[in-house]
C-alpha cells in the first residue's frame, strides 16, 4: 500500500472545479485548478525530500497539466507515484526545472504559505530579519552593513539582499524574482526598519543562465538612488559606491576583517587585492605600524583613501597603490621586502568547474609569491571566493604546493568561510563559496 502525502492548500485555491481536491484530503493523481504537477523519475525523489532546493531537469519524468506551466508559475513536485513532496516555482528553460520553495511537511505545519508566493516571501524575509537581529545585526554605532537574505541559506533561492544603513541592495539571479519583484520590494520595505531606498541589481549572467530575457528587464528604480552611501562595520566607517563590485561592499569577510584587527598590533601589513581597504583599515585600527594596500582598480583605491580620512587614520601609515598584485609582488621580491602579515583576497578565478585546473595554477602562483613576501614566522591570510574551488576541497592542497614552490613551510592556524549572516543550507553545498585560511609561514 502506497502512503499518500497531504499538501494543505489555502482556500483561495479551492473551487468547485472537478480537478480540485479538498484541503483536508490527500491528492495524488489530481492537482489544484491551474496548478501543474512535476513528477520526478523513480529513484530521483529522496534528494529533494531531504531538502535539496534545485530540481534539475534530468530528474523530471513528466509534467501533468494543461496548459503547460510557464516560467515563474507555481507547480507541485511529486514522486513517481504522483504523491506530492512539495511545491516550487517552475522554469521552462533553465537546467533547474523547479526551485523548491516548501516541502510537504512544511506546508502541513504552515498551510498559510502553501502555493502562495507572496505569503511565503513575507514569511521568509521576516525570518531572515529575525535571524540577523539574533546575531546582533544591525548594531547601532558598530555595524550597519550586513547580508539580510542569502539565497538558499534563507530559503529564497536566487535572492541576495545586502543592507547598507537605509539602502537595501537586491541581487536577483533567478527568473522568478523578476516576476515577483514588486512583492519582494514590498516585503523588504515592510520588514526592515528605516529602509529608504531599494537598489535592484539583476545579476545578468546568472539570469541569462536561468533562461531570462534580460532585454525585458525594468531599468527603473523604486526611487532616486544616491551614488554613494556611508556605512559602519566593526566600528570603522566606509564610503561605498552603489555602482561598485557586486552589491557595493563585501559583507562576507566582516568577521575575518575583525580578526585581522586583533592580531595586527605592532605589525607591518600588506593587503593585496584590497578593494576599498577593509582588511587594511582593520589592521590599522588594531595598531599595525605600517599598512600597504594594493589594487588594480582606481575607483576602489579612491574609496580606500577616502576611508582612511573618514576614520582619522594617518595617511602616511595606511597607504594604497594602484598596481596589478602579481607585478607588485614580483617587484617587492626584487627589493627583498617582507611583511609580518600578508592578506591575499583575489577576485573569483574559477567561476566554473571547467576552468578549475587553470585557476589552480593561478592560485598556486599567487600564493607562492605571497608566501615569499611573508616574514619567517609571519602570517598569510589567503582567500578564494570561487565556489568551484572551495567545493572541490583542493584549496589546501594548492596552498601546500605553493609553499613547496616558494621553499617555505606552512601550518594552518585558522579556517573560516563567509560571516554568520551568510547562512548555508546543508542540502545545497553549492552555496559554500568562500574559503579564508590563515597560515603561519616558516
Amino acid at each position: 500500500m502506497v502512503a499518500v502525502g497531504v499538501l494543505h492548500l489555502p482556500s483561495r485555491l479551492l473551487s468547485s472545479s472537478p480537478r480540485v481536491v479538498s484541503s483536508s484530503r490527500p491528492f495524488s493523481a489530481s492537482s489544484p485548478s491551474g496548478v501543474a504537477k512535476v513528477v520526478l523519475k523513480k529513484g530521483k525523489t529522496q534528494l529533494f525530500k531531504d531538502g535539496s532546493p534545485m530540481v534539475y531537469s534530468g530528474a523530471v519524468d513528466r509534467i501533468i497539466g494543461k496548459p503547460p506551466p510557464q516560467t515563474g508559475d507555481v507547480v507541485i513536485v511529486a514522486d513517481g507515484t504522483e504523491s506530492p513532496i512539495g511545491w516550487g516555482l517552475y522554469n521552462s528553460v533553465s537546467m533547474f526545472c523547479v526551485r523548491l520553495m516548501q516541502l510537504q511537511h512544511e506546508s502541513t505545519r504552515d498551510p498559510s504559505c502553501a502555493l502562495n508566493v507572496e505569503k511565503l516571501l513575507q514569511t521568509r524575509i521576516t525570518q531572515a530579519v529575525q535571524l540577523r537581529n539574533n546575531l546582533g545585526l544591525p548594531s547601532p554605532n558598530t555595524t550597519s552593513a550586513y547580508r539580510l537574505v542569502n539565497s538558499e541559506g534563507d530559503r529564497l533561492s536566487g535572492l541576495i539582499v545586502d543592507v547598507f544603513r537605509d539602502i537595501a541592495v537586491v541581487a536577483s539571479s533567478a527568473a522568478w524574482l523578476e516576476k515577483y519583484r514588486t512583492h519582494v520590494e514590498a516585503c523588504l520595505r515592510s520588514s526592515i526598519h528605516g529602509i529608504n531606498h531599494i537598489n535592484w541589481r539583476p545579476s545578468l549572467d546568472l539570469l541569462k543562465e536561468d533562461g531570462f530575457d534580460i532585454s525585458s528587464l525594468k531599468q527603473t528604480q523604486s526611487a532616486p538612488l544616491p551614488e554613494r552611501s556611508m556605512v559602519v562595520e566593526n566600528g570603522i566607517t566606509y564610503a561605498i559606491s552603489l555602482e561598485g563590485q557586486k552589491t557595493g561592499f563585501y559583507t562576507d569577510q566582516r568577521e575575518s576583517r575583525h580578526f585581522i584587527s586583533t592580531i595586527s598590533s605592532g605589525k607591518t601589513v600588506l593587503d593585496l587585492c584590497c578593494y576599498s581597504g577593509g582588511f587594511a583599515l582593520n589592521a590599522a585600527k588594531g595598531g599595525a605600524t605600517n599598512v600597504l594596500g594594493i589594487d588594480s582598480s582606481l575607483p576602489a583605491l579612491e574609496l580606500a583613501r577616502e576611508n582612511v580620512l573618514l576614520n582619522h587614520m594617518d595617511p602616511e601609515k595606511v597607504v594604497f597603490f594602484k598596481q596589478d598584485s602579481t607585478e607588485f609582488m614580483k617587484g617587492a621580491l626584487s627589493r627583498e621586502e617582507t611583511w609580518d602579515i600578508v592578506i591575499l583576497d583575489p577576485p573569483k578565478l574559477a567561476p566554473r568547474k571547467k576552468v578549475l585546473h587553470n585557476a589552480a595554477g593561478m592560485y598556486r602562483n599567487l600564493n607562492s609569491l605571497a608566501m615569499r613576501l611573508t616574514s619567517s614566522g609571519g602570517l598569510l591570510m589567503t582567500c578564494s571566493c570561487s565556489g568551484a574551488m572551495t567545493q572541490s576541497g583542493k584549496f589546501l592542497g594548492i596552498l601546500q604546493s605553493a609553499a613547496a614552490m616558494a621553499g617555505r613551510k606552512i601550518t594552518v592556524v585558522r579556517e573560516a568561510g563567509a560571516a554568520s549572516d551568510h547562512p548555508l543550507d546543508p542540502s545545497y553545498p553549492q552555496g559554500h563559496y568562500l574559503s579564508n585560511i590563515l597560515l603561519r609561514v616558516l
